[in-house]
């Protein structure tokens, strides 16, 4: 037996030794760095850098012009951040997530046959939050005016040649496009003809949401010359969109097609700055933000596999495959149960959930010999010096009959990895962006004529307390969302900046890139290509009312040897395949022996990076 081991672990780190050869560059700057998910987003972040902005300016000049193009994020969704101020040693949470209008509850979805809220249309939308944290981020931690910093974004929403892939979203979405007005004049410029879509390399022009951006800018110029200073100005344009005439615009064409949000609803949202949670992972402290996201889930993966040899059993052996597999379940589990907006009560027991004892408890958990099913929540409240308020629930999950082999279809794997894209942003003075912004992708629904796309994020509620007493949706909440982005300190400095698009699959995949930076010595570039293990045993957050997990089910790279996959099989895996299975990672390394950064942009998508 241990000569068997033995010949996997050195199978395994040969076909890594090969696999070293990365088919895109490592990215190498001394003075900034810009990486995201689009090659011209990564340009709007680099041109704000070469003006002299921040690695802030940079982010929301990134996240601008993302949102400007469309296919996974536009205006009206979601900003999520990370941010390392230089100047106090400490990283800050931006919660820029919109909340449950007047009207959504549970009863009003339940009326009308639903499971969960609708995926698309006027009733999936929350408030809009990517124009708050933009203006937030940037007045709190900018340097730079919105003028400047929307400048590539308002450039491209007059007129810039669209991609391949957004123009054949806009033309495969087309039949629900067509449900909505406003989104049908923007969207498909050539209605009635053939292809109604714009094709690729056409310039995709936006009047409504330049004229929408125009104004936020006007009022932020206007405020600028009654002598209020850059982050009053600022403040004064994001009062604009959520109090004035753009508020009253998106309110109007949200209700005329069906929709719940009020102009109340808007003027009472606010972007939350908040402490992020931690843990500390062999000397490196791990920061995600807080359980409003599924971050803290990478966080106990990390403290559970923090009770393995994982560098002894060999880069993605069946050993490791299956270590990490079940780490992952468990931690999945706990998120599915217990994560939720800590704005609201019941209270989530987080303190119990991120402790290292509780951890040990869940690792115990893991026959080395087969895969666990069902992987049920744990009880944190034992490690808080509590009892569960919600023991009746889990006793419910307890009794759930296995689930039978269902299929890993096409239209599953649409909802595991839906939307959304990431910002990666670091300068020479210290300053470092992490973000996952999302929200409002095609086929979006277009509030009035504001150009802005609704978010289709209250799909992410559930409609009944057996399922997350933390997640029931209710007006004025927060869904607990997938979006999640990721900063590692270690001594007390930036190590790695790192963000992933893939809805379920976020989480997963960036805490096997952080293994293989950390446990396998991997470069950031070979970090973020190297293949990756995904479980489809958890519960959907995002798509249609089937959502539950597929016992066993992993997906494993394509060129995976014959013997692991014999021993994966034994082990109770049903394997799915694929030749990519990084995940669209893009992350920063700071390499403190030159004084330099890594960056590494994904080979999985249009992700691209600049630096200098």
């Amino acid at each position: 037996m241990r000569r068997i081991l033995l010949l996997s672990f050195f199978m395994c780190q040969f076909i890594f030794l090969q696999a070293q050869q990365t088919q895109k560059p490592p990215l190498h700057a001394k003075n900034w760095m810009a990486i995201t998910g689009k090659p011209l987003a990564a340009t709007a972040g680099a041109a704000i850098f070469q003006k002299g902005g921040n690695a802030v300016d940079a982010a929301c000049a990134m996240i601008a012009a993302t949102c400007t193009m469309w296919d996974v994020l536009s205006w009206g969704g979601e900003t999520q951040a990370l941010i390392y101020n230089p100047h106090t040693g400490k990283v800050i949470g931006i919660n820029a997530l919109g909340v449950a209008p007047t009207g959504a509850t549970a009863a009003f979805f339940k009326n009308k046959g639903m499971h969960y809220p609708p995926e698309y249309g006027p009733l999936s939308a929350v408030t809009p939050g990517t124009p708050g944290g933009i203006c937030t981020m940037l007045a709190e931690y900018g340097t730079m005016s919105l003028k400047e910093v929307l400048a590539p974004a308002m450039q491209m929403a007059a007129g810039y040649p669209i991609e391949a892939q957004t123009a054949n979203s806009m033309e495969r979405g087309k039949a629900q496009i067509k449900q909505w007005p406003y989104s049908k004049a923007v969207f498909l410029p050539h209605a009635g003809q053939v292809r109604e879509a714009p094709e690729a390399g056409e310039l995709f022009k936006q009047n409504d949401l330049l004229e929408t951006l125009r104004k936020m800018v006007e009022a932020e110029q206007q405020a600028l010359k009654k002598g209020k200073n850059r982050k009053e100005a600022i403040y004064a344009a994001n009062a604009r969109f959520y109090t004035g005439d753009i508020a009253k615009e998106f309110v109007r064409g949200c209700k005329e097609q069906g929709g719940l949000i009020t102009e109340d609803d808007l003027a009472r949202w606010k972007v939350q700055i908040e402490e992020p949670v931690s843990i500390n992972y062999k000397g490196i402290e791990v920061y995600k933000l807080q359980q409003w996201t599924q971050g803290p889930a990478m966080l106990q993966a990390l403290n559970i596999l923090e009770n393995f040899d994982l560098k002894n059993m060999g880069y993605n052996s069946s050993r490791y495959i299956h270590t990490v597999t079940q780490a992952m379940q468990l931690a999945f589990a706990d998120r599915d149960f217990y994560y939720g907006d800590p704005y609201y009560a019941p209270q989530e027991p987080m303190k119990g959930l991120l402790s290292k004892e509780y951890a040990k408890e869940r690792a115990r958990l893991i026959d080395p010999a087969r895969n666990l099913w069902p992987a049920l929540p744990g009880d944190p409240y034992t490690f808080e010096g509590k009892s569960n308020p919600f023991s009746h629930y889990l006793r419910l999950w307890n009794t759930d009959k296995p689930l039978a082999y269902a299929p890993v279809d096409d239209q599953y794997l649409e909802q595991l990895w839906r939307g959304t894209t990431s910002v990666e942003a670091a300068d020479s003075a210290g300053w470092v962006v992490s973000v996952t912004p999302s929200g409002g992708w095609l086929p979006a629904c277009i509030a009035g004529r504001t150009g802005i796309g609704m978010s289709q994020r209250m799909q992410s509620f559930v409609l009944d307390s057996v399922f997350n007493p933390f997640n029931v949706v209710e007006p004025g909440k927060r869904p607990r969302v997938t979006l999640t982005p990721t900063l590692a300190l270690k001594d007390g400095k930036p190590f790695l900046s790192f963000a992933v698009q893939g809805g379920d699959t976020q989480d997963q995949n960036l805490l096997q890139f952080f293994l293989n930076v950390t446990e396998f010595g991997m470069t950031v570039q070979e970090a973020v290509e190297a293949a990756n293990v995904n479980t489809y045993q958890l519960y959907l957050s995002l798509g249609g009312e089937d959502r539950k997990p597929k016992p066993g089910s992993i997906l494993v790279n394509s060129n995976t040897p014959d013997w692991i996959r014999r021993e994966l099989i034994k082990m109770g895996y049903k394997l799915t395949f694929d030749d990519r299975t990084s995940g669209p990672v893009n992350a920063i390394y700071f390499d403190r022996k030159h004084g330099t950064f890594w960056g590494g942009s994904s080979n999985h998508g249009e992700d691209y990076g600049v630096g200098w």
